[in-house]
């Protein structure tokens, strides 16, 4: 834990902009993977992928709606975007592979929140993104699990 802390003093913190735009960024990113995770359990036969499926979505959700209600403390408009992530992920057709690439998008998230939390300064901000990040590293590892036990 104190070497995590001592990279992070190294690290610039994060303009109001950046911040505002990081924020907009996971939103899109989000509503994309709510629409797509909507669509494809309502695609899905096995039960448990639904229920998976499902809870992801409603994660989803409220990430969104944390991310507005975080962006909107900043003193700035939400974006309504959605992200280009929803287009390609129902363009699979397979529910199986569209499944692993709804989980590299999650790990996209992920990624992108491991970068960014370092930076934040306001903690809220900062425990929230964490809150959202593990919340995230969690469904990966449900799908990858299911994925891996339908496979055998």
């Amino acid at each position: 834990m104190i070497d995590k802390i001592s990279n992070y003093k190294n690290l610039q913190p994060i303009t109001h902009d950046e911040l505002n735009y990081a924020l907009n960024e996971l939103l899109e990113a989000e509503r994309a993977g709510a629409r797509a995770t909507l669509e494809t359990a309502q695609q899905l036969i096995d039960i448990e992928l639904i229920n998976i499926v499902t809870n992801i979505q409603i994660d989803e959700i409220r990430w969104c709606k944390m991310l507005i209600k975080l962006i909107r403390e900043l003193d700035v408009t939400p974006s309504t975007k959605t992200g280009e992530f929803y287009k390609k992920a129902i363009a699979i057709s397979d529910t199986t592979e569209r499944l692993v690439f709804i989980n590299r998008g999650q790990s996209w998230v992920v990624k992108k929140l491991q970068s960014l939390i370092p930076r934040v300064n306001e903690e809220n901000i900062r425990e929230n993104l964490q809150i959202m990040l593990e919340a995230h590293q969690e469904n990966i590892q449900q799908v990858e699990k299911a994925l891996n036990q339908k496979s055998k």
